[in-house]
């Protein structure tokens, strides 16, 4: 089954998102990969510089089955994957994979993450990093220190990884997340929405994936604020949690499916 295509038995229409800002020099690169394996891309420009935004002009005018969608001004990375779900709602699709837009993603592994999907439309399907040399160790450190506040706020090690931004969402589960809860808009939108879905009951299913970091050398994770972000972000889920701990713990002794691998 082509990744863009919908399966007799299992009713999944998929498409890509691709949240955009900045990334001249990458972006057609992971577009064109897309395309490649015939999967429709929605792409949203969040407030790009002028190289930028002509490059995905020309690629939405010269690729088939990719739709440019443009906010006024930079919301940051939550707020554009939001405008893509909604927006791809809308389109009919039911399933989504969210692409980072620098081509530090594999998109070798998408048939893998669109097979998985197809098994258990109901699950989001998340890739597992494994990261190359490229990786800093700071940022190595950081990441793991969320791991643990993410166990924490979920009283579980469901979740192996909740920054990778390479995941398959079944639309109307997030869409239904993002109407009934304020979410994080930038950075902290990747690990809010793993932790609240996990807190409604919706299993995760890991595929693991090769990740460098940035294939063209740009970064927009702020180390200042957007760790500020997080951690505020990993304040207000541990409350959420302290609220939610008795549903939570009977969810934990009730038989229910695992999270795995792929």
């Amino acid at each position: 089954m082509h990744a863009g295509m919908t399966s007799p038995e299992v009713p999944l229409k998929l498409c890509a998102i691709v949240p955009v800002y900045d990334h001249a020099h990458a972006v057609g690169a992971v577009i064109q990969g897309l395309c490649d394996l015939h999967l429709p891309c929605l792409v949203i420009d969040d407030g790009s510089d002028a190289p930028c935004a002509k490059v995905l002009d020309d690629l939405a005018a010269s690729l088939p089955g990719v739709t440019l969608l443009r906010r006024a001004s930079n919301g940051g990375k939550g707020a554009a994957v939001s405008d893509g779900l909604r927006a791809a709602m809308s389109a009919g699709y039911s399933h989504a994979l969210q692409v980072d837009a620098d081509g530090q993603h594999d998109l070798a592994d998408i048939p893998q993450f669109a097979a998985a999907a197809a098994a258990d439309p109901d699950y989001v399907i998340c890739g597992h990093p494994r990261f190359d040399g490229s990786m800093p160790r700071m940022r190595y450190y950081l990441r793991y220190l969320t791991h643990c506040f993410v166990w924490l706020n979920t009283l579980s090690l469901d979740i192996h990884d909740s920054m990778c931004g390479f995941r398959l969402y079944p639309i109307a589960r997030v869409v239904a997340l993002l109407d009934e809860e304020r979410m994080g808009s930038r950075m902290d939108f990747d690990i809010e929405v793993l932790v609240r879905l996990h807190w409604r009951g919706v299993v995760m299913r890991w595929v693991p994936t090769r990740v460098q970091y940035p294939a063209d050398g740009i970064s927009h994770f702020r180390m200042i604020l957007d760790n500020a972000l997080i951690t505020r972000l990993h304040t207000r889920l541990f409350f959420g949690m302290l609220l939610r701990i008795f549903p939570i713990a009977v969810r934990r002794i009730a038989p229910k499916p695992r999270a795995t691998h792929a």
